[in-house]
């Protein structure tokens, strides 16, 4: 088996964000790297320009907007398909910028967990703080109150729970992790179909942490290793259909995990309660935005 490792990144537009993607890249590791960019449509030039300036970028056009997941899912299969690669791989997100050695200490601490299926690196946002990626999975109680209460009341406690704020950063196994920046070993991601293709955008990272966990692997926190993820840069073009996208999801992972018939009351509760809020923050997003255009 190669020790060339490969570089999954979904690019949708990602402007100039690529290029220091790309160019801190060589900061992260010392193997040969092969970058993947499944490419949901750009139309800034972006990912062919970054053809011609990095030797080792290929470039997957997907066909349109197939999301997040289905989109790194298409460029796994073609990629493991033809060459024998490492077996594990990086999935990323285009505006994540990379810290000294973040990749090969993700691998140095894969060699310390056996049953490792994911692995994520500490993240700062642009500011210096540190976002909280390494998070409990979504439990009715605490999931359901941080997604209803949680935009109107940041200090509740379900959320400070959830997200494991009040928490030192500690090389550890969790819940899940953000898939701003996964190391994943192809075994387990081959194992459990690799990301639900049903979630567009949002919890398709919560979603296969827990079906990792439920098949007997480990997501691993690695605070040694660190990125700075400039997050927003997509997502921020239409918010209001992206903050009902996120509702969306909640619900799907909520309702998978209470499915049973006696269960129903149950999902129609969630289904008006993230309605309820989804429309409640829609309403304030379009708001501010029209307020900044006066």
């Amino acid at each position: 088996m190669s020790d060339e490792l490969v570089v999954v990144t979904v690019t949708y537009s990602p402007g100039p964000h690529l290029d220091r993607f790309l160019a801190t890249l060589s900061h992260a590791t010392d193997r040969p790297v092969t970058v993947i960019m499944a490419d949901n449509g750009s139309n800034d030039g972006a990912p062919e320009e970054a053809l011609t300036r990095y030797p080792n970028v290929r470039l997957l056009r997907t066909g349109a907007n197939l999301g997040y997941g289905t989109a790194v899912n298409r460029a796994v299969a073609e990629v493991f398909s033809e060459s024998d690669y490492s077996d594990f791989f990086v999935v990323a997100n285009p505006d994540v910028q990379w810290g000294p050695r973040s990749i090969d200490i993700l691998l140095e601490a894969a060699a310390r967990w056996p049953r490792v299926g994911s692995l994520g690196p500490l993240i700062r946002d642009p500011d210096g703080s540190v976002y909280p990626s390494a998070r409990h999975l979504p439990s009715l109680i605490r999931g359901g109150m941080h997604a209803v209460v949680g935009p109107f009341w940041k200090a509740n406690p379900w959320t400070a729970e959830y997200r494991q704020e009040r928490t030192e950063p500690s090389e550890r196994a969790v819940g899940w992790l953000s898939g701003s920046c996964l190391l994943l070993r192809r075994s387990a991601f081959d194992e459990v179909s690799g990301f639900d293709e049903r979630y567009f955008m949002y919890m398709e990272d919560v979603d296969l942490g827990d079906r990792l966990g439920k098949a007997g692997w480990q997501n691993v926190y690695v605070p040694s290793a660190e990125i700075l993820h400039d997050k927003g840069h997509a997502t921020g073009r239409d918010p209001a259909r992206n903050l009902a996208a996120h509702h969306t999801s909640t619900y799907t992972f909520l309702a998978d995990r209470h499915s049973k018939r006696w269960q129903a009351p149950l999902r129609w509760t969630i289904r008006v309660a993230l309605a309820a809020r989804a429309a409640l923050v829609v309403r304030n997003s379009r708001r501010m935005r029209a307020k900044g255009r006066l």
